[in-house]
C-alpha cells in the first residue's frame, strides 16, 4: 500500500504555501530593513499600523514606505492583511500544497470537481470538509493508495491520471488520448466501461470472479463483463449502470481485501419473543415495545431517511442531507441514538464499539460496505430497489468478509 505525503513529503503538515505571494519578498524584508517607527537613511518614521472601518468591514492595514517605480518616496501604500494572508491559498493550483480537512480555495474546488468527474459525488464549494475527506478516501482505496484522506502528490497524480485516461478521453480499445497502452492496475483509469480492453479490465474480471460474480477473464469488457458488473452493483446497492466508477472499485476492493477464506460474520444474538422489530407496508420499521430507548431512537432515525436516495458521500458533510450512502445512513441513525458523535466511512466501523454481535444492534463493516441489524431486521442501502426503495429489510444477506461489532451494552 503506497503512502501519500504532501509536496514536501510526509513531514509537510501545515498545508500552507506562504512563499507564492507576488509581493512576499518585499513585504517580508521591510520589517527587518526598516522596522516600524524607526528612521533610516533620511526617510521619515513609518506610521504605526492603524485600523480603518469601511461600512461594517473592519480591516487591519499596514503602511509601507514605497520607493519603487510608480510610487513616489514617502507615499503610503495600504495592503490589507486579510487579503495578503489569503492570496496564496486562493491562487493555489491543485498539487501546490497538501490538502486536508479545513483547507479552502480554488485547489480544493478543483479536487472536488475531479472526484465528481470519476463518479464520486461530493460538493464543489472549495471547502475541504468531512464529506470531501470521505470522497478522497474512497478514491484512494480504489487507486490502491493509503486511505488517509490527505491529498498529497501521489493522490493528485493518480487522480489526474484516472480522469485523463478514462471517460470521453479514452478510446474503446483501451488507449488514452496520447495513444499509450492501457494501464496496469484497476483504478488507474476511471470509469471503466463496455468496449474497453487491457490489463485493468482483466484485473476487474478477476476481482469479480474472486468475490463471487463469475465472468470470463480475457481483458475485454464485453457483454459478459457488463452483465457481471451489473449483477455486482445490484447485489451491493450501487448504481446499476454497468459502468465501473471509483465507488464500484472501492466496494470491490473492500470485499476482495477480506479474502476468499474470510470468516462468516456471526449472527446477532437471539431476541426474546416479541422483541423483534417489524417492517410495515410503508417500508418503515416498527420498534418493539420492550426495546431500549437507544434502539427505538435508532429505528426512528432510520425511518426518517429510509426512503431517501443513495448518494455517495451523503451524510458525511452534514447530518441532514438530500441522500445517504451506506456508512452515512448507519452513522445518521447511530448519531440520533446518541451512540456516535460524528460520521465515519465503512472502514472506520471495523474497529468501532465492542467486538462481536450485539443483542439489539449489530454492525457489519468492511472497507467497501456496511450495514446494521437492529432488533432482528436489516438497515442497509443494498437491496433498496427490491424493497420499495426502503433501507429496512426483513431478509438477511451473506456476512462473509465483514467485521462484526456492536455498541456497548446493546
Amino acid at each position: 500500500m503506497e503512502r501519500d505525503g504532501g509536496p514536501n513529503g510526509p513531514s509537510d503538515r501545515s498545508g500552507a504555501n506562504p512563499g507564492n505571494h507576488p509581493g512576499s519578498a518585499a513585504l517580508s524584508a521591510s520589517p527587518t530593513a526598516n522596522p516600524v517607527g524607526v528612521e533610516s537613511k533620511g526617510l521619515p518614521a513609518v506610521p504605526k499600523p492603524y485600523r480603518r472601518r469601511t461600512g461594517s468591514l473592519r480591516q487591519i492595514a499596514v503602511t509601507v514606505v514605497a520607493s519603487c517605480v510608480g510610487v513616489g518616496a514617502g507615499t503610503a501604500l495600504v495592503v490589507p492583511v486579510a487579503q495578503a494572508a489569503t492570496a496564496s491559498a486562493a491562487s493555489s493550483k491543485l498539487g501546490d500544497r497538501a490538502l486536508r480537512v479545513g483547507a479552502k480555495g480554488a485547489d480544493v474546488k478543483q479536487l472536488q470537481k475531479l472526484l465528481v468527474q470519476i463518479g464520486i459525488k461530493t460538493s464543489t464549494d472549495g471547502v475541504f470538509g468531512s464529506g470531501t475527506k470521505s470522497a478522497v478516501q474512497k478514491f484512494q482505496r480504489a487507486a490502491g493508495l493509503e486511505a488517509s484522506g490527505t491529498v498529497g502528490r501521489k493522490t493528485v497524480t493518480a487522480l489526474r491520471k484516472a480522469t485523463t485516461g478514462g471517460g470521453a478521453n479514452l478510446a474503446s480499445g483501451g488507449f488514452d488520448s496520447q495513444g499509450n497502452a492501457s494501464t496496469d492496475r484497476l483504478g488507474e483509469r476511471i470509469p471503466v466501461r463496455r468496449g474497453m480492453s487491457g490489463r485493468d479490465v482483466k484485473m476487474l474480471q478477476d476481482f469479480l470472479t474472486r468475490t463471487g460474480t463469475r465472468t470470463t477473464i480475457d481483458g475485454e469488457f464485453g457483454t459478459g463483463t457488463y452483465k457481471a458488473v451489473r449483477t455486482f452493483e445490484r447485489s451491493n446497492g450501487l448504481t446499476i449502470d454497468g459502468i465501473v466508477d471509483a465507488n464500484d472499485i472501492a466496494v470491490l476492493r473492500g470485499q476482495l481485501d477480506a479474502g476468499p477464506n474470510a470468516a462468516v460474520g456471526a449472527k446477532p444474538l437471539e431476541l426474546a419473543p416479541g422483541d423483534r422489530a417489524k417492517v410495515g407496508p410503508d417500508g418503515k420499521a416498527i420498534a418493539p415495545a420492550n426495546a431500549p430507548q437507544a434502539v427505538k431512537d435508532f429505528i426512528a432515525a432510520g425511518n426518517a431517511i429510509s426512503h431517501k436516495p443513495y448518494i455517495y458521500g451523503g451524510g458525511h458533510g452534514k447530518w441532514e442531507d438530500k441522500g445517504y450512502d451506506c456508512s452515512g445512513s448507519v452513522s445518521y441513525a447511530l448519531y440520533k441514538a446518541g451512540l456516535v458523535k460524528s460520521s465515519m466511512p465503512s472502514g472506520g466501523y471495523e474497529t468501532w464499539g465492542e467486538d462481536g454481535p450485539g443483542q439489539w444492534i449489530t454492525i457489519y463493516a468492511n472497507g467497501g460496505h456496511m450495514y446494521a441489524v437492529v432488533a432482528g431486521i436489516r438497515f442497509d442501502t443494498s437491496g433498496m430497489k427490491d424493497d420499495g426503495g426502503s433501507r429496512w429489510h426483513t431478509s438477511s444477506r451473506p456476512t462473509k468478509g465483514y467485521e462484526v461489532r456492536h455498541p456497548e451494552g446493546l
